[in-house]
């Protein structure tokens, strides 16, 4: 066969330069090549970062520690203290790991007292149960909130950006609306009325809650996800005139099927991190409401309320302060750290 010449400006490639690959090649090949799922590779991306691992571990002790303490503390958030059986009056503002007068006669003829890891508050309660159960309240109402969120800013964000023209225009506006409401205002608001409603209720809940945690609930589920539903709302927008879309539209497929299987695994990292954000924001909210009288309602402690309650005793005890005051900085703080890692690890944007 007649050698032909190549153009040197033709773009044919010379199979004679190429030579197959040997097996220890084609095994890196698949070793390098390992395929890893998106959430997987965020997460592998957000153990790296240390702040987010130091948030975590944090957070999975304080959680854990709310969980056993009531467990192995025999005392109750609401309480006040006896010793073998009797009422004690001078257990009142005692500092940490410190017994009262009687307590400590107690110890000395053989008895046994639990230690008060945190003292006592001005009512002879336990602080250090109190602490306990007033985080217990702020991480119920933190992660309540954040469901609240997630659930209705999801569905009316995609129903709003998958619609589009006239039902996005009046969904939106009503977002709009919603967004300028006062939610401080509507809160007292409803705590006034609820109060008239279910003060003479015997249900249990809304006994242990109060009108004013109920409140708070309904204001996280009215007013708090219109900021999710605006974020999902903006990704749907772009994500629905990809091809994927367009081929599933061909198809066949139903809208509700489309978003569930196709637009929102794709808007998961806005709806990670807006949800990771949310909670440290609805602690906050909850914690300066008690602070200021309109959380729960007594003797139920909450981090906001016990550090209004120290308030009085601050410059003779003021640890009463410090105690509830540094587990808020610290779970808002967490969460906060968090909420920045799994940005930085599940964002698109931001992945390098």
């Amino acid at each position: 066969m007649e050698n032909v010449r190549k153009n040197p400006l033709s773009m044919q490639i010379d199979p004679a330069l190429f030579e197959p690959a040997t097996e220890d090649e084609k095994r890196q090949q698949e070793v390098m090549s390992e395929s890893v799922t998106f959430f997987r590779d965020g997460m592998r991306k957000l153990m790296k970062n240390p702040l987010a691992v130091g948030s975590i571990i944090v957070l999975v002790l304080i959680i854990v520690t709310i969980l056993v303490a009531p467990l192995i503390v025999p005392y109750g958030y609401a309480d006040i203290l006896k010793v073998n059986g009797k009422r004690d009056r001078t257990n009142k503002n005692l500092s940490a790991f410190e017994y009262s007068e009687m307590e400590q006669k107690y110890i000395d003829e053989g008895g046994k007292v639990f230690p008060h890891i945190m003292g006592t508050d001005s009512l002879g309660r336990d602080y250090f149960i109190r602490v306990v159960y007033g985080a217990r309240v702020s991480l119920t109402v933190g992660l309540f909130a954040s469901i609240l969120v997630l659930i209705i800013g999801v569905i009316y964000g995609s129903i709003a950006g998958y619609s589009g023209g006239r039902a996005d225009l009046i969904m939106m506006r009503i977002v709009d609306i919603i967004y300028s409401l006062p939610d401080m205002l509507i809160i007292i608001l409803l705590s006034v009325v609820l109060k008239e409603r279910l003060g003479s209720s015997q249900n249990f809940l809304i006994k242990t809650l109060g009108a004013n945690m109920i409140s708070i609930f309904i204001v996280f589920g009215l007013l708090y996800w219109v900021s999710m539903a605006r974020l999902v709302r903006g990704q749907i927008l772009t994500i629905k005139n990809n091809e994927y879309i367009l081929a599933a539209k061909a198809i066949g497929a139903k809208p509700a099927h489309i978003i569930r299987k196709h637009i929102i695994p794709n808007c998961i990292s806005v709806i990670i991190i807006t949800t990771a954000l949310q909670i440290p924001s609805a602690i906050f909210t909850e914690s300066f409401l008690s602070f200021v009288g309109m959380g729960v309602e007594a003797p139920m402690p909450s981090l906001g309320s016990l550090a209004n309650a120290a308030r009085e005793g601050l410059q003779s005890y003021p640890s009463q302060l410090v105690y509830p005051a540094v587990l808020i900085v610290l779970i808002v703080l967490a969460f906060n750290l968090l909420g920045d890692g799994l940005r930085d690890a599940f964002d698109p944007k931001l992945r390098r």
